[in-house]
């Protein structure tokens, strides 16, 4: 039967798949999001009763100021490899959801969700960082801490070592380092697990706000581990330092310090994604080129 046919004899339903076919982005993405809500009650349900930090919060908020900053430029078609990969993300976390763990099926559903606003953003947006930013959205600091956080510290204990060496004398056993006969302990908020958190979210949401491809995200990438564990090491290393010393500091100097050294982590981060480097490796040339011409002149 022809769809002139079709529409000669049934035209309720030809009206009404042409009013589902025009219907707005923010309806599909209304209905995927309302298909993932045992997802959002489990992490509602986590955040509230305390076993989680309510940063994911923070990467929920860039995500929704992304979308509303990008309403008016959201594509009528979306792209449909990402719009299968969104269904089948949401159909898997559904009926996976009392087979898999809890953080598992929320996985798959925030990259399904993800997915399904990349279906909808314009090309420009780099879908990295936004699958970034939903990945972060979820509440997994307490298992970052609970399954990355002695190997950070061990990591991090033995770095201060080595740091420390020159000045004093320092023995590691385990996450335990003995200085100067003086025991220091690397613990749990030492691991570095929130700096890693926030670095990362830092280098998505710039990468986002400069317009960065999947392509440069990933190059830039190892510099915010970097980043992260270098400043984590050396407030470690100070901190160790001090108490070695006999000199520990105050809880408000611990803190200042800890605050401190993220605010560099997270501008040397904003700095590798910023899209400064490009400007002046363009202006550079620009004024190469000039004084090229000049000189032939």
């Amino acid at each position: 039967m022809s769809l002139a046919s079709l529409a000669r004899t049934h035209p309720r339903v030809v009206d009404w798949s042409i009013r589902l076919d025009r219907a707005p982005a923010w309806s599909w993405l209304a209905l995927q999001a309302a298909a993932l809500a045992p997802t959002w009650l489990w992490m509602a349900a986590r955040l509230r009763d305390g076993s989680d930090d309510l940063l994911g919060l923070l990467a929920l908020g860039a995500l929704a100021v992304l979308a509303w900053h990008t309403r008016r430029e959201l594509r009528a078609s979306p792209r449909l490899d990402w719009l299968a990969l969104a269904m089948l993300g949401t159909v898997a976390a559904t009926l996976l959801r009392s087979m898999l763990p809890p953080l598992v099926s929320g996985l798959l559903a925030v990259l399904a969700l993800a997915c399904g606003l990349s279906a909808f953003l314009p090309r420009r947006v780099a879908l990295l960082p936004v699958a970034g930013l939903a990945v972060l959205a979820l509440p997994l600091l307490s298992s970052l801490q609970f399954y990355a956080g002695y190997p950070l510290r061990v990591v991090t204990a033995e770095a201060s070592r080595w740091l420390l060496a020159p000045a004093f004398s320092v023995l590691r056993e385990g996450t335990a380092l003995l200085v100067d006969g003086r025991m220091v302990i690397v613990d749990a908020p030492c691991s570095g697990v929130q700096m890693v958190w926030l670095g990362y979210f830092t280098a998505c949401s710039v990468a986002l706000w400069a317009g960065r491809s999947d392509r440069d995200f990933l190059a830039r990438v190892p510099a915010v581990g970097l980043y992260v564990m270098t400043g984590n090491i050396s407030r470690n290393a100070v901190l160790v330092a001090c108490e070695g010393a006999g000199r520990p500091l105050a809880p408000w100097g611990h803190e200042a310090l800890g605050l401190i050294v993220l605010a560099i982590v997270c501008a040397g981060i904003a700095w590798a994604m910023s899209p400064h480097r490009k400007r002046i490796t363009e202006e550079s040339i620009a004024i190469l080129g000039g004084r090229h011409v000049a000189a032939a002149a």
